[in-house]
């Protein structure tokens, strides 16, 4: 016995429906709003070092829960700790620095060899020494109102901190779940992209895993290394507070700026205190530091995916400046698949209406003939 077919339903119906699971899909990202940071965070961080848990799952044995605890406990090591210590310690330490900066406690030095630099030096001396005289009045007068600014600015990090901090323990939580289940999570991911876009939906989430990697591995990877050696660098000059410097100096290197912003003026203040030894080996030291950047990166970014270097860079900061940190890997994914697909999409099937490469080769020699003849032309008339 056939079942009836169901009765057609009025556009009234079909408006209210599509209402109805608009309004269920905003209720369930409201609910899950204060998980979603952190959980990106920790499937950004569960991809990039997959490998790594898989080769600690082999060296225990192949239980999964000696591995989730030793990757879980790596990440609480490594990366929140840290973060939370160093956020803390510059929040503490901010504060101070900011008044007495405002009070004017602040002393300028002479820096009488201004005067012997050539061309510019008497001008730049006349001027530095106008800013500096009453001890420093005008300057600070000219940086009073930045320096309120930063107060409020880190004022108001400071109420966020326990936020960043719930954040970070989530991020934690959902690593140890995601590492549990990895395989679970990720064929799920691609059956729901193969049931969108068929084989090309999984073969985007294989792109965006890669991309991901990618990042972690030529841009995280190579600022930590950066930021290590010249922080070494920096300890062996006898520079102070090194190991804030080197903190910097990874930050710099992952938004792409490059450690030479930090190094540059701790050379020049070696040499201004007359260790001109140890400054002209940070010199050397900064050379090689900044080499690492254009040397390992390309390197590292092979080995998590084969894409085009400006892809990647352009990727990485223009996510920094609209996501923030978590940028760092979505600008990138997003636009390495962009950059996939348009490339398939063009390279799939000629447009029917596109003329043969034969007929474009001869269009092309003709526009380089004409061109040719119009500059003869031009050339007698010029002379």
């Amino acid at each position: 016995m056939s079942r009836p077919l169901p009765p057609e339903r009025s556009i009234p119906q079909r408006l209210l429906t599509l209402i109805f699971f608009l309004l269920m899909i905003v209720s369930c990202f409201w609910v899950v709003q204060p998980f979603i940071l952190g959980f990106a965070w920790a499937g950004m961080v569960v991809i990039a070092t997959w490998g790594m848990m898989l080769r600690v799952q082999r060296l225990l044995w192949n239980r999964r829960t000696l591995a989730v605890i030793v990757m879980t406990f790596i990440i609480l090591l490594v990366f929140i700790i840290p973060i939370a210590l160093l956020i803390s310690s510059v929040l503490d330490n901010a504060q101070p620095v900011l008044h007495w900066l405002s009070a004017g406690h602040l002393v300028m030095p002479e820096l009488t060899w201004l005067d012997r630099l050539p061309l510019v030096g008497h001008k730049a001396s006349r001027y530095y020494h106008q800013m500096v005289a009453g001890g420093g009045a005008q300057l600070l007068a000219t940086v009073q109102p930045y320096i309120g600014r930063t107060t409020g600015f880190f004022v108001a990090q400071a109420g966020h901190f326990g936020r960043l901090i719930v954040h970070l323990a989530l991020m934690l939580l959902f690593s140890a779940l995601l590492y549990w289940r990895g395989e679970r999570v990720a064929m799920g991911i691609r059956h729901f992209a193969f049931w969108l876009a068929g084989s090309r939906g999984d073969a985007v989430v294989i792109l965006a895993n890669q991309a991901i990697k990618a990042v972690a591995l030529g841009i995280v990877v190579t600022a930590l290394l950066q930021g290590v050696v010249a922080g070494v660098g920096l300890a062996l000059a006898g520079i102070p507070y090194a190991t804030i410097l080197t903190v910097l100096i990874i930050l710099c290197c992952l938004i792409q700026i490059g450690p030479l912003l930090v190094l540059i003026p701790a050379i020049i203040w070696l040499y201004y205190s007359g260790d001109t030894t140890w400054g002209t080996v940070l010199v050397i030291w900064s050379v090689v530091v900044a080499s690492m950047d254009s040397v390992i990166r390309p390197m590292l970014i092979r080995l998590g995916a084969d894409l085009p270097m400006l892809i990647i860079l352009t990727g990485v900061i223009g996510g920094l400046i609209a996501f923030g940190m978590l940028g760092l890997f979505i600008g990138p994914v997003v636009l390495a698949v962009s950059y996939r697909l348009v490339h398939v999409w063009m390279h799939e099937a000629p447009c029917p209406d596109a003329p043969p490469e034969e007929v474009l080769e001869e269009l092309f020699e003709d526009t380089r003939h004409i061109a040719e003849k119009q500059r003869q032309i031009r050339e007698p008339k010029e002379s």
